[in-house]
């Protein structure tokens, strides 16, 4: 499980992810990070967590929002609440890395998700956006539908195209989690923890 202090790297969107308060700490109830974006970063395609509540503070830099419709700049400091089942995105829309505080609740299934994600990305099988193969995605979207939906394509078009892919995804042995990634080290693991320590010992 996260814990607090705990450092994570995507390899290919660069994001880098500062675990404040872990879903070891919290029984998997809730996961609260730091997320720093570099100029043109984003997170994943639109899409909405069907049972997931996000809320993200903006720290710094100048992060942009898609929700409800509608895309706006989010004011520093701005605290924007995301309900279950709200389409959103959002990204840096600045020059500058911007660093935005992320509230997920609850979060156990979510960490799961984000593990293989990485872990797809740290072993090369992904895109140059962080996006695995289509036999990959059939997989991991049936596994992760209640953490995540993408919202294209259409939900309706997703359900016929990967119920097709799922068999040969199987076949070409793809999984829709791998357990490698849920015990794999952070990149910077109790980099934080060391750091105080350190400090404290001077």
């Amino acid at each position: 499980m996260f814990r607090r202090g705990e450092v994570y790297e995507h390899p290919v969107t660069k994001e880098r992810v500062v675990i404040l308060v872990g879903t070891e700490e919290s029984k998997g109830e809730r996961l609260v990070v730091d997320l720093y974006l570099r100029k043109t970063g984003g997170v994943c395609p639109r899409h909405l967590h069907p049972t997931i509540r996000e809320q993200i503070t903006v720290l710094s830099g100048r992060v942009g929002i898609f929700m409800n419709g509608e895309s706006f700049i989010a004011s520093l400091g701005e605290t924007i609440n995301i309900p279950p089942g709200t389409v959103h995105d959002w990204w840096n829309a600045g020059i500058y890395e911007a660093r935005v505080r992320v509230d997920i609740q609850p979060a156990a299934r979510f960490e799961e998700f984000v593990r293989n994600a990485f872990g797809l990305a740290q072993d090369g099988k992904t895109n140059s956006k962080g996006m695995p193969t289509l036999l990959q995605l059939a997989l991991l979207a049936r596994e992760f539908g209640d953490v995540i939906q993408f919202t294209r394509p259409s939900r309706s078009v997703q359900r016929i195209v990967f119920t097709a892919l799922a068999p040969f995804a199987r076949l070409f042995g793809y999984s829709g989690t791998y357990p490698q990634y849920m015990t794999r080290p952070a990149a910077g693991a109790y980099q934080l923890e060391r750091s105080t320590k350190s400090n404290e010992r001077c």
